[in-house]
């Protein structure tokens, strides 16, 4: 077995025991003391969890990569609860611990002291100058591999980081600064503290040499940028168009939940990844020609969807990409009009129709547990679609008042897909059962054939539905019919079967028929 295998598999193993720990303990807040240094890659943490048991305290355990035979990993050196030490046992990803006897108090604070070099999540790597960095990274559950956790969206806490590095480093994590101060022998304290609740997805660390600029408030939100000195006039000009976005979300999503939002440049995996509060971009996105307003609005609509209405699952991620995905969308139609935004409606159909070619899985997908795989144009651009579709269903009014009503109703919590259609539904008065599990609980996507002859003013049109899976998909599809002065017709079919015809009655001989002239179907021809 290979050391990919051996890591797949036991990821397999730590989901299933996360989800089941979320049920038996409640992290409240994660007070994270970590030392960095420039001569080892080895961290010293001691964490100080504070935790609510949901039934009578009982042995429980938390995700925490031990130390492998590579020497990476995390040993555990000791766990004390309220004072007095406990007994633990810590084998692979788990900590395993046995809380004091004689005591039914069900809110209990654990310190764990703890050292290792983190295998991933924490990436402690050169940046494309040469300088050393530390960056979190801890999508979808690799928060483990740095500090001790239940690892799993469901299980949301506040964060505090105190972050002890040499003083030669800036340091950017989750929330607003409290501290910084030089101490004695070349290094620095920076603490860090949010007031709201995020999941261990998105709760990370930055430090790096930064330049640092602070752009002002937007709806009274502090923007900075944080890029490396390098290209620091580049980063500036780049990152500073958040201002813009930022503003566009508030206005017609709701108050931003967090205390500040700090656009950094960073060794994240991703092209993006929208930490909570402080968001990391790629190193080359910094290119001095805005060239990735786009990655940041999609990022930004993170901040609202997907780490404060985060989803109760991981099959659920559409609620997450598919809305920062659809919003970014939303705000290139707001700042670049109609035509721009038709165009990215119209790739990202295709990416979709792409991928169904190669895969029929739903967006739902509860099957998939390798969490990477579900980056994918399902939970992105289908997903997006499916707001996209829903929008039209519905119509603008009640589309802008279901996602704010959603939004506000799952802020700082978290939400299923049922959750999301029985606000829509409320909001727009329809029945969506049907609509949601087509589109989202089905795999696949229609394909559709057409043929169409003209006699005695009327248009003749066949409608076939040829996609190469069994299900039969139900949906009105515009038509518009061309004459060769201009003219045209428009008119809405009601596609319910395999094979439809349609005799429409035009007052001009006809040279094309159109589908979907107007882009609102996610469908493949």
């Amino acid at each position: 077995m290979n050391q990919f295998t051996k890591h797949l598999l036991s990821l397999l193993f730590l989901i299933l025991c996360s989800s089941t720990q979320a049920q038996i303990i409640d992290v409240q807040h994660y007070y994270l003391d970590l030392t960095l240094n420039d001569s080892t890659d080895v961290i010293q943490g001691k964490a100080r969890l504070f935790i609510r048991f949901n039934e009578k305290p009982q042995k429980f355990q938390l995700d925490l990569v031990g130390q492998d035979r590579d020497a990476t990993g995390m040993n555990v050196v000791s766990v004390v609860e309220n004072g007095q030490k406990v007994a633990f046992n810590h084998e692979s990803q788990l900590l395993t611990i046995e809380p004091a006897k004689g005591n039914q108090e069900l809110y209990r604070t654990y310190e764990i002291s703890y050292h290792g070099i983190p295998a991933d999540g924490l990436v402690i790597a050169k940046n494309i100058f040469g300088d050393r960095t530390f960056f979190g990274d801890n999508w979808p559950n690799r928060a483990h591999f740095w500090f001790p956790c239940v690892d799993h969206p469901a299980d949301k806490a506040t964060f505090e980081f105190l972050v002890t590095a040499p003083d030669h480093y800036q340091v950017v994590a989750n929330g607003i600064q409290l501290e910084e101060t030089n101490l004695a022998d070349g290094v620095k304290l920076s603490h860090w503290k949010t007031n709201v609740p995020i999941p261990t997805k998105v709760a990370v660390i930055g430090v790096a040499r930064f330049a640092i600029q602070y752009l002002g408030e937007i709806h009274d939100v502090p923007v900075s940028t944080w890029v490396y000195p390098q290209n620091r006039t580049e980063g500036f000009y780049d990152y500073a168009i958040a201002e813009k976005v930022l503003d566009y979300f508030i206005e017609h999503i709701g108050p931003y939940p967090y205390g500040k939002i700090a656009n950094v440049q960073s060794k994240t995996r991703f092209g993006g990844m929208e930490n909570a509060s402080n968001i990391f971009y790629f190193e080359k996105s910094v290119t001095g020609k805005r060239e990735y307003e786009d990655l940041i609005a999609h990022e930004l609509a993170h901040q609202w969807f997907g780490n404060s209405a985060t989803e109760t699952d991981w099959a659920h991620i559409w609620l997450s990409e598919g809305f920062a995905t659809y919003f970014t969308d939303l705000y290139i139609e707001h700042a670049y009009g109609r035509d721009a935004f038709v165009e990215r409606m119209k790739k990202e159909r295709q990416q979709v129709l792409d991928f169904s070619k190669q895969v029929q899985t739903p967006v739902v997908d509860m099957a998939t547990k390798n969490y990477m795989k579900l980056l994918n144009p399902n939970s992105y651009q289908k997903g997006a679609w499916f707001l996209h579709m829903l929008r039209n269903r519905i119509g603008d009014d009640n589309f802008w008042q279901a996602t704010r009503d959603y939004y506000q109703q799952y802020a700082l919590s978290n939400a299923s897909t049922k959750d999301f259609q029985r606000v829509v539904e409320l909001v727009s008065g329809q029945d969506l059962e049907s609509f949601f599990q087509q589109w989202l609980f089905t795999g696949g996507n229609p394909v559709l054939g057409t043929s169409w002859t003209y006699q005695k003013s009327k248009v003749h049109l066949e409608v076939s539905q040829i996609h190469r899976s069994e299900v039969v998909f139900q949906f009105p599809l515009e038509v518009k019919i061309i004459g060769e002065d201009g003219q045209f017709v428009k008119e809405i079919l009601e596609i319910n079967n395999v094979e439809e015809t349609f005799d429409i009655k035009v007052a001009f001989k006809p040279v094309s028929v159109e589908l979907d002239p107007d882009t609102w179907l996610l469908f493949g021809e």
